[in-house]
């Protein structure tokens, strides 16, 4: 579940080991590439926290981010 921290929408994933995790953030980055739109995150080993904001609204939550975070919840 997604939740919201200082103007942010913030996840952490986990996985089974560093490679299931970089691969998680391998597809997150191609999507979020396409959707012009960056998280900012963050791996340790088999953890990955993604954090979103939209800078260009004054780093505040919008449609973007919801809509970025719910196409990551399908990858995952």
């Amino acid at each position: 579940m997604w939740t919201e921290e200082n103007n942010e929408l913030v996840k952490k994933f986990k996985f089974s080991d560093f490679s299931e995790a970089f691969g998680f953030m391998t597809r997150v980055a191609i999507l979020a590439e396409k959707q012009n739109h960056h998280p900012w995150w963050s791996n340790v080993y088999n953890e990955v926290e993604i954090r979103l904001t939209t800078h260009d609204a004054g780093n505040t939550i919008t449609d973007k981010d919801r809509e970025l975070a719910a196409a990551i919840d399908e990858l995952f």
